[in-house]
């Protein structure tokens, strides 16, 4: 059994901690428990491993954030992966800061990397891993906000919060998707 997990976010040095990377940094924080590195490969960073009977991919695209559909298209095709084996991880700025939410489905609210996955794939039937990085901004100032650094408060709880993102993810891959909502969603 194959999965696909996805972590939206944008690359550069600019974007590394940014709250709109936090797909990426839970897609790290999988790659560093299993030991395995990222490659550049074809419209991502790409990284493998296999436990407990599964074969997991991960990718972070390189697409930039309005693109991420092009990329999440490209490798469930490649490496023929049913959509639900596919755990989309982004940032949410309706949910507090450190508040995780697996999804089996739902708009994109407005997250345009989301908006980009629904349109590509021609469906909000994917799972997703919604991880609250709160709204503490000015009317008009998200995107600033999005793009901007954790506070330092936040750095020093973001180990905790990518913990618990990783056990949800592998739970819901191993466990299924059910006893992963009911054991992780607040």
């Amino acid at each position: 059994m194959k999965y696909l997990l996805v972590g939206l976010g944008n690359i550069g040095p600019e974007y590394l901690l940014t709250r709109h990377n936090i797909g990426f940094m839970v897609m790290d924080k999988i790659a560093h428990t299993f030991e395995v590195k990222f490659s550049m490969e074809r419209l991502a960073y790409h990284a493998e491993f296999k436990t407990k009977g599964k074969h997991f991919h991960l990718i972070k695209p390189t697409t930039y954030m309005n693109l991420s559909g092009k990329a999440v298209n490209y490798w469930m095709k490649e490496l023929k992966i049913p959509s639900e084996n596919l755990l989309v991880t982004t940032d949410d700025i309706a949910l507090s800061y450190g508040k995780l939410r697996l999804k089996t489905k739902g708009s994109h609210g407005g997250h345009n990397g989301l908006r980009n996955i629904e349109e590509v794939l021609g469906s909000q039937q994917y799972n997703r891993l919604r991880f609250g990085v709160g709204d503490q901004f000015a009317k008009g100032r998200q995107v600033e906000y999005v793009l901007g650094n954790f506070t330092e408060n936040e750095m020093a709880e973001l180990p905790l919060h990518l913990e618990r993102a990783h056990e949800m993810l592998l739970c819901a891959c191993t466990q299924g998707l059910a006893v992963a909502m009911n054991k992780y969603n607040q």
